[in-house]
């Protein structure tokens, strides 16, 4: 495996934050609110990131499993009583486990009866789709990575990996009592207790835990659900651009689970990503083609091919290729799910890309259809976004400008995913950059330099 590789799992380990950018002195936001909260929320496995890796390059194959805890701003929660007998703390396959730590107690938001709160709210989970309540409150969604959307009313939202939002609640329920606010697994069977935190209501005392029961997020495998407020988020009149009316380039991703060298492994037109040891802007900056792959990744999958069912065959081929965009080109990416190596499986993967943000034009089920499905595009109010979630057995398609010089990765943000080659490398403009720092030359080829 690769160092940079080992690096990216911290995340899973707890190494994150929020990042909060204010808008320009004198812009206003197209909507008011009293007071502001924050939050984010993740998955939390009780073992050692560098045993979770090591079991997704093993043979056999050792996935990460699902996640012990869920966190909201870093507290959860966990029955001790699951620890296994014979565990040695500390020792990788458990952490000290004391439920009256105070680590362990809700995480508190604290609110005002009759005012109207803006939370942020944001996932870096490894591996879980995640659903958000509030108990006893709607929320209004009018942000979206960072862009406003028209307002959503909704009792629960659906937070991808990835993902940020900004939702407005008003505290108008009893006062006299504090309610839950609970994230609990979405896409995926769960195995793990829901996460809670606590909305508390002033002045009563944040030692006031509310007698109702965790609160309940739609079913696991309702899909339709999910697809559907989806398709709920467009950009808010008179504050986004539209996107551009037609693309230069088309390119059409097939997702699949596959198999190297008895390796389970993710694949992109039957292409599994690796890593290549010398940083790829500093190969394409400086002409070093031995330093990753010179033969162009494909564009397009190859036909016929069957999302229904585990491939035929399951062997996936190995690159480093780049895709390289002209400057200022508008490039269309359509991301289409399939089946993976299970039968009757397909999952919800939320795609970040890096450097760009990307107007998501719409979803559909089933096969993309090039000739038909385009005449759907919102081309209208499409929301700017920077991750997206594609669902089982569909497609999402998503257009950007390529006017950011550099390299960027475009990957499935479901960490495990990620490792195991569920990504490519898109480039622009990289001829524009001044010289490369010294500071970020020191790997592979470069080093020479």
């Amino acid at each position: 495996m690769s160092n940079q590789s080992w690096r990216d799992f911290h995340r899973a380990a707890g190494f994150y934050g929020s990042l909060i950018v204010d808008l320009e002195h004198g812009e206003k936001e197209p909507f008011a609110y009293d007071g502001e909260l924050s939050i984010i929320l993740n998955d939390w496995w009780h073992r050692s990131m560098y045993d979770q890796e090591t079991g997704l390059f093993a043979i056999p194959f050792r996935f990460v499993g699902e996640p012990q805890s869920l966190l909201i701003e870093g507290r959860g929660r966990y029955n001790c009583s699951l620890v296994p007998s014979g565990s040695v703390a500390g020792s990788g396959d458990c952490v000290n486990c004391n439920s009256s730590n105070p680590q362990c107690q809700p995480y508190i938001l604290p609110v005002e009866p009759g005012k109207t709160y803006r939370l942020r709210i944001t996932s870096v989970a490894s591996l879980s789709s995640l659903n958000f309540i509030l108990e006893g409150h709607n929320m209004t969604i009018v942000e979206a990575d960072g862009y406003s959307v028209d307002p959503v009313v909704v009792e629960n939202l659906d937070v991808y990996s990835g993902e940020t939002y900004s939702v407005l609640f008003t505290a108008n329920q009893n006062p006299s009592r504090n309610y839950w606010a609970a994230v609990s697994v979405r896409g995926r069977n769960p195995a793990t207790p829901t996460g809670l935190a606590l909305l508390n209501y002033l002045p009563n005392p944040s030692s006031l835990l509310p007698s109702t029961p965790s609160p309940v997020s739609p079913v696991w495998n309702d899909f339709d659900y999910s697809l559907n407020q989806s398709k709920l988020i467009v950009a808010r009149k008179g504050y986004e651009v539209p996107p551009p009316p037609k693309p230069d380039r088309q390119l059409i991703f097939l997702t699949t689970q596959n198999k190297v060298n008895d390796r389970i492994k993710w694949a992109i037109n039957n292409v599994t990503y690796v890593p290549t040891s010398t940083p790829v802007l500093a190969a394409l900056k400086y002409g070093l083609k031995k330093a990753y792959d010179s033969i162009p990744p494909p564009d397009y999958p190859a036909r016929p091919f069957n999302i229904s069912g585990p491939p035929a065959n399951p062997n996936a081929t190995v690159g480093s290729g780049v895709y390289t965009f002209q400057f200022g080109s508008v490039v269309d990416v359509i991301l289409q799910n399939a089946n993976t190596l299970n039968p009757n499986n397909s999952e919800i993967h939320p795609w970040h890309l890096h450097g760009h943000d990307f107007w998501v034009l719409g979803y559909g089920k089933g096969i993309f259809d090039p000739a038909t499905d385009p005449q759907s595009y919102n081309l209208k109010n499409a929301p700017l976004k920077n991750t997206v979630p594609v669902f089982p057995y569909g497609w999402v398609a998503l257009r950007f400008r390529a006017d950011n010089p550099g390299v960027w990765p475009f990957h499935c943000h479901i960490e495990a995913h990620f490792h195991m080659g569920m990504g490519v490398i898109f480039a622009e403009g990289w001829d524009r950059l001044p010289k490369l720092p010294k500071s970020i030359l020191g790997c592979g080829l470069s080093k020479y330099l």
